[in-house]
């Protein structure tokens, strides 16, 4: 794993990347946090088994996860972050700047946590062309208030009970969280509507995964078959659920078992995808 940094039209996104360590990769695993955290997310430093950069390269795929704006190296110059249509611009010439550098393989998959979730959702709605759509932890149906900035993040008892993450999870994460950027906090509350908006614009395989104890949104049968329905224009929907898992899915003791199946669903993907 080593930092890089994208070229977003002129916004530079910091990023984590890690690639196989022979050869091409197959495809490509493009990672997106969620509120109040950073790239890191996806490189957990609590236990050897909870990084998708590790476990992706290991399996001949290149992982990148980029900081989204406002986060890393660009808080600087976004100190007020950016909504989720802007964002969705950066990240596509972000990811424009990695392909024209770095073999991408079969193509991009976007995996998204949280908020990163619905940035994934917005930049295949806009028509960044990928393989597919892993989400997690991101529904439409609200658990808790969406007020604004004072909207919880990262305080634990949203992450579920504590004994779904590896000892030293927490110690861990304090290089991870950074403040939640005001203007992406003030779009919380408009989520349900915004949802219901784009998702029909969506024209890939998407696979919505939701934690055994996630607390942040309502994921009951009626929820998550609502949610699915949305999906008009997806040639595939997926609705999964992660069994001794919290909301933060990739820090915990299931990450190994979330990110493997993400990684089938990528081959899944890029299956659909060949020429035949």
């Amino acid at each position: 794993m080593r930092r890089v940094e994208l070229d977003a039209a002129g916004t530079v996104l910091s990023a984590l990347l890690s690639e196989p360590a022979r050869g091409a990769p197959r495809a490509t695993v493009v990672a997106v946090h969620g509120g109040g955290l950073r790239a890191g997310y996806f490189d957990g430093q609590a236990h050897p088994d909870v990084s998708l950069l590790t476990l992706g390269a290991r399996l001949g795929c290149s992982v990148l996860a980029v900081d989204r704006p406002g986060y890393g190296r660009s808080a600087a110059e976004l100190p007020a972050g950016l909504p989720l249509a802007a964002q969705s611009v950066l990240l596509r010439a972000a990811l424009d700047d990695f392909t024209a550098r770095h073999p991408a393989g079969a193509g991009l998959l976007l995996l998204g946590h949280s908020f990163g979730g619905k940035l994934v959702l917005r930049a295949a709605a806009d028509g960044l062309p990928v393989l597919g759509l892993d989400v997690s932890g991101c529904g439409h149906r609200p658990a808790v208030p969406l007020t604004g900035p004072r909207v919880p993040r990262g305080r634990t008892r949203y992450w579920g009970p504590l004994n779904l993450y590896p000892p030293g999870t927490f110690r861990a994460c304090a290089a991870l969280t950074a403040p939640t950027p005001t203007q992406e906090a003030d779009e919380l509350p408009h989520w349900p509507r915004y949802f219901a908006r784009i998702a029909p614009r969506v024209r890939v395989p998407v696979r919505l995964t939701f934690a055994e104890h996630e607390r942040l949104w309502q994921h009951g049968p009626e929820d998550l078959a609502d949610l699915a329905a949305h999906f008009t224009g997806a040639p595939r929907v997926l609705v999964e659920r992660q069994p001794a898992a919290g909301h933060n899915i990739s820090l915990g003791w299931a990450a190994r078992s979330y990110h493997l199946r993400a990684l089938a669903f990528l081959e899944d993907c890029v299956t659909r995808s060949a020429p035949r």
